[in-house]
């Protein structure tokens, strides 16, 4: 019921999106016709015990970007799915233009997260500079060990932008107080705040 009035929710919001595909379960989704599309709106909370960082990396392989619904807003949960390779991540509680404007940016291959969920996550770890979802991104994956060229394809941004997402993620943590200048610290600074998981 609720898949069928979020279909029509977005099919109502939107001329410019084509919703091919609407199923309840992960193997449908492999399966359907229409896979792989060219954006997936998942929900985190399909209990069937996949891990979604299993999901992210199909779906990465087949050049899907996801962006993850969920009614959770915990700061940690959303770290961890930028981290694990989402696009972004909306709350279920979200206005239709909300989540269009989200399934746009994926289209895009930009990142996106409601103000209010980038509000709770910059004020959710003390003393913690402000990162931008992207910039999240770039750090999760840097510090996971991934080289500057790795981390640029896995974004679909240029080497030199990644290099400068770095440079400003450092002057961040520069200014809050906290010396990030070598991967190593960066890695550490990144596990404590949330964004990479520990075993990453």
């Amino acid at each position: 019921m609720l898949l069928a009035a979020l279909t029509e929710w977005i099919r109502g919001a939107a001329d410019d999106i084509e919703m091919v595909a609407a199923v309840a379960t992960w193997p449908e989704l492999l399966t359907h016709e229409a896979f792989p599309v060219d954006v997936v709106l998942l929900d985190l909370d399909l209990k069937d015990n996949i891990p979604v960082s299993i999901k992210l990396q199909a779906l990465k392989a087949a050049g899907v970007p996801t962006m993850l619904m969920s009614a959770y807003s915990d700061p940690n949960v959303v770290r961890e799915a930028l981290a694990a390779g989402a696009q972004g991540y909306i709350v279920k509680s979200e206005n239709a233009d909300m989540i269009v404007e989200a399934i746009r940016a994926a289209v895009r291959g930009d990142s996106f997260i409601s103000e209010e969920l980038d509000v709770a996550l910059s004020q959710s770890t003390t003393g913690s500079p402000k990162l931008s979802a992207q910039e999240r991104r770039v750090m999760a994956l840097y510090g996971a060990g991934e080289p500057v060229k790795s981390v640029a394809f896995k974004l679909g941004i240029s080497d030199e932008t990644a290099k400068s997402y770095l440079k400003r993620i450092r002057e961040k943590y520069r200014v809050a107080g906290y010396d990030v200048g070598t991967k190593v610290a960066l890695r550490k600074r990144a596990i404590l705040d949330g964004i990479l998981l520990q075993n990453d």
